[in-house]
């Protein structure tokens, strides 16, 4: 029944992000985010959701915990949300708001779940950016506050710290695109705010040690191997291009590197203002690296577009045309594309420990007669789980897998019509009905091995 066995100690979890699934935006203390002021901006969200009541884990965590102690996975990955304990941003403590987080992370250790605490997925205290937000350097400096508050409550008990989730889509995503929060359409104040944020998990990794010596402090970056459309040298050109701004751009500050010359340059006067000592700063060594990979970037040379890429992603159509399978997101299914850049990632920048913080897919899965039937997402993680084996073999320090997302939740500005969960979510009833991935996904961790599927 099991095809490939996994290290002794291989960390099998699930992940979720505050916004995303624990509602109670009001309760208890908690400020808004520029999430809950996007959200409720007309236009800016599917059908206008919110993530006013989102899963309601807020109130129903109890069940939530019980639902991952049957699950049995050993490791849940959750964020803090940093309105809930500074409401302000800065200043003023909410006591209420880390008694929360102490109340999950005693009940996850009862049950025997190592946390993994994301203190920011995406949800800025509005009152931060009303002060400016990542754009403003004063943000970097709140951020390490805030990363001392939690960890100074949490830090006896949690022994796994993740700065930031993915902060490529909250500069570029969030203030390029605009489709995030906080909505700006910016390529220069984009470019400031990567190195804001870089320059915040900086400062916070010392934070978090100095309130737990053994704590270990990481990152979680959105990373995906990049493939030209053609072979033609245009396309070539442009994929190297995008390759710095999705990959490179993080990670060679990051591991002492500097920002890479070639998109220094090919920003120009974009590129962002730093003060003497960021880049050291922002080097400060890390106990591993979160990998977050859904699907490759195919990208083709275009002059017309207004950016100095000149570089396009291809669009989901071609995608299919060309053979590949596609989740409900649009994003072509490569699960080789996970074994290509733990590689690199070895290669290139040899981290001491790889966390695969995210992979799933989005599927439109359905309810009937009591059961969620989703083959599609089995054959997913079943394809992926192969490949990070593979990297295993190899030689990549991979030492855990979380699976997102423990639950169907508030998918950013796609509301409720994209459901990445291994237990589905009722959103008129908010009752929880486990998927038969979540079966599958549990015979995987009870045999910490590859279960063939069908098994």
């Amino acid at each position: 029944m099991v095809e490939r066995r996994f290290p002794d100690g291989f960390l099998w979890g699930t992940a979720t992000a505050a916004y995303q699934i624990e509602g109670a935006v009001d309760e208890d203390g908690r400020g808004p985010s520029i999430w809950d002021t996007f959200s409720h901006t007309p236009g800016k969200t599917f059908e206008g959701h919110t993530g006013d009541v989102a899963c309601d884990h807020y109130h129903r965590w109890p069940e939530d915990v019980h639902l991952m102690q049957q699950l049995g996975a050993p490791a849940y990955r959750f964020s803090i949300a940093w309105p809930r304990i500074l409401p302000q941003g800065t200043g003023q403590v909410n006591q209420r708001g880390l008694d929360f987080y102490d109340r999950l992370v005693d009940a996850l250790l009862q049950a025997e779940i190592t946390p993994f605490v994301t203190l920011y997925h995406w949800d800025l205290p509005q009152a931060l950016q009303d002060r400016g937000g990542w754009a403003a350097r004063e943000t970097a400096e709140a951020f390490a506050a805030y990363a001392d508050v939690v960890a100074r409550r949490l830090g006896d008990r949690v022994k796994h710290w993740i700065t930031h989730n993915e902060p490529w889509v909250v500069a570029f995503v969030g203030h390029f695109l605009g489709v995030h929060a906080p909505g700006i359409q910016d390529a220069r104040i984009a470019i400031q705010v990567s190195h804001h944020l870089l320059l915040s998990h900086g400062h916070a990794v010392p934070a978090i040690r100095a309130a737990s010596p053994d704590a270990q402090v990481g990152i979680t970056l959105n990373l995906s191997p990049v493939r030209p459309a053609t072979e033609a040298e245009e396309d070539r050109l442009a994929a190297q291009r995008y390759d710095g701004f999705l990959n490179r751009w993080f990670l060679d500050p990051l591991f002492g590197r500097g920002y890479p010359q070639d998109m220094l340059a090919t920003y120009g006067e974009l590129a962002p203002t730093a003060q003497t000592g960021d880049l050291d700063a922002i080097a400060v060594p890390i106990d591993f690296l979160g990998v977050n990979y859904y699907t490759p970037a195919f990208v083709r040379y275009d002059a017309s577009v207004l950016n100095p890429l000149k570089a396009i992603l291809v669009p989901p159509e071609e995608l299919q045309a060309a053979g590949y399978e596609l989740t409900e997101m649009g994003w072509a299914i490569v699960p080789d594309g996970l074994y290509e850049l733990l590689i690199r990632l070895q290669r290139d920048f040899a981290p001491s420990t790889i966390y695969i913080t995210e992979n799933g897919a989005a599927f439109a899965d359905q309810l009937e007669d009591g059961a969620v039937r989703d083959p599609k997402r089995i054959a997913f993680l079943h394809d992926h789980f192969a490949a990070a084996h593979r990297a295993l073999q190899d030689g990549v320090p991979l030492r855990g897998y979380f699976v997102w997302s423990l639950m169907d939740n508030f998918e950013w500005a796609h509301g409720y019509s994209k459901r990445f969960g291994l237990i589905y979510i009722d959103y008129e009833t908010l009752e929880r009905i486990p998927k038969e991935s979540y079966a599958w996904y549990s015979e995987v961790i009870r045999a910490n091995g590859l279960v063939q599927l069908g098994q």
